[in-house]
């Protein structure tokens, strides 16, 4: 065989390997973002504004909890985290809706059960909120009040990151009334249609490079170099290392949301260890592009202060999962996560991404009847001048 047809070959291989994961993963990530616009679509902006002051165990537990019910994008999550601290919310409930709002949401959750096993799943809604509260620790002891009101000031300049439209919009349900008739209602379809659609958007782009990463990944390093990286034959070097090397895999990767979950699918059947995966998982909120946009957002020196103390999190909220599952008989005996190419049958598999399927076209068709074309055009505007100005809502409600 030629050389170019190898290399078509080894293309045609990662490609296939991709498409296999996103053929497994469909109908899961459209649940779990139905799911998502079903929660977010009766919790308005402002109300979860004012849930956030004060830095107490209540605040941090209401931003816990807020933001899991919130976007997924790593870059909408860190927008609004911003636009939460500039209306009023203290930045350590800021930083613990941004964490929550990233690696505590619904269709993480899923994914991670269907391409690795559920004990991941269980691991990640373990982990998270330990990370939270270990930052919000960390941010009472270590960080000083005047680096808080430098970070403020910086914050109120305004500077645009990436996905700041997105961020500002409240898509959510104007009228009032209960939980089941507002979403049953015709304002409640569209309003939901409107965030089905807004938040796929938002993350399509890491989803795609993620499953390109993994597929490559899969298909042309060998299992040797893994087993080396991850020290595989050393069982406590092992345990210990994965949890420090995970992270900064994962800033390399420069894949955040959960568009790394493929690769850490492949870094599991890899060698890494269960809290090695963990820790990657948590890594998409330093990754390099989202440390600029932490400069941009609070200076300099808080991001360097939020690189540290995540980091130190991550890497500890991964020791606490590693050997605490390990005793319990909870870490997977084999490595068998779903990487490789699969030919799509007549099983639970398809049956379950035609339905699902169906349900996104009818939410996409909504959403276009609906008035919200415009609304793609102004994801990535640039955030409001002062924290009270108003922000762009959805529309054709």
């Amino acid at each position: 065989m030629s050389v170019i047809g190898e290399a078509l070959a080894a293309v045609g291989h990662a490609l296939a390997v991709a498409g296999s994961m996103t053929w497994q993963i469909t109908w899961s990530l459209i649940l779990g973002f139905t799911l998502s616009a079903l929660v977010q679509a009766v919790v308005r902006r402002e109300t979860v504004a004012g849930l956030l002051g004060g830095r107490g165990p209540a605040a941090v537990a209401r931003a816990t909890g807020l933001g899991a019910a919130s976007s997924s994008c790593s870059y909408a999550a860190v927008a609004l985290a911003r636009s939460l601290f500039r209306k009023g919310a203290s930045f350590t409930a800021a930083m613990s809706f941004e964490i929550a709002s990233t690696n505590l949401v619904i269709e993480l959750g899923i994914i991670l059960a269907l391409l690795l096993s559920w004990q991941f799943t269980l691991a990640e809604f373990v982990g998270g909120p330990v990370m939270i509260v270990l930052l919000a620790v960390a941010f009472r002891i270590f960080v000083r009040q005047r680096l808080i009101d430098a970070a403020h000031d910086q914050a109120d300049r305004g500077l645009a990151g990436s996905m700041e439209g997105h961020a500002a919009m409240d898509m959510s349900i104007a009228a009032g009334g209960s939980f089941w008739r507002r979403l049953g209602s015709r304002n409640g379809y569209t309003s939901v249609s409107h965030i089905f659609v807004m938040e796929w958007a938002a993350v399509i782009r890491d989803i795609v490079i993620g499953l390109l990463i993994a597929g490559a990944v899969a298909a042309w390093v060998p299992d040797s170099f893994w087993q080396r990286l991850f020290l595989t034959g050393h069982p406590l070097a092992e345990r210990l290392w994965g949890p420090l090397i995970g992270p900064v895999i994962s800033m390399l990767s420069f894949v955040c949301s959960i568009g790394n979950v493929p690769l850490a699918a492949v870094l599991w059947n890899g060698g890494i260890s269960f809290g090695g995966v963990v820790s990657f998982i948590f890594a998409d909120l330093i990754i390099i592009p989202i440390l600029v946009i932490y400069r941009k957002y609070y200076g300099t020196k808080m991001m360097l202060v939020l690189l540290g103390l995540f980091y130190v999190s991550m890497v500890i909220a991964g020791y606490v999962v590693e050997f605490t599952f390990g005793p319990l008989g909870l870490i997977p005996a084999t490595r068998t996560a779903t990487v490789g190419t699969i030919t799509p049958q007549w099983n639970y598999t398809t049956y379950l991404n035609i339905v699902f399927l169906l349900l996104a076209a009818a939410l996409l068709v909504r959403f276009f009847r609906s008035g919200g074309a415009p609304m793609l055009k102004m994801m990535g505007g640039a955030p409001p001048a002062r924290p009270g100005q108003p922000v762009p809502q959805a529309g054709g409600r």
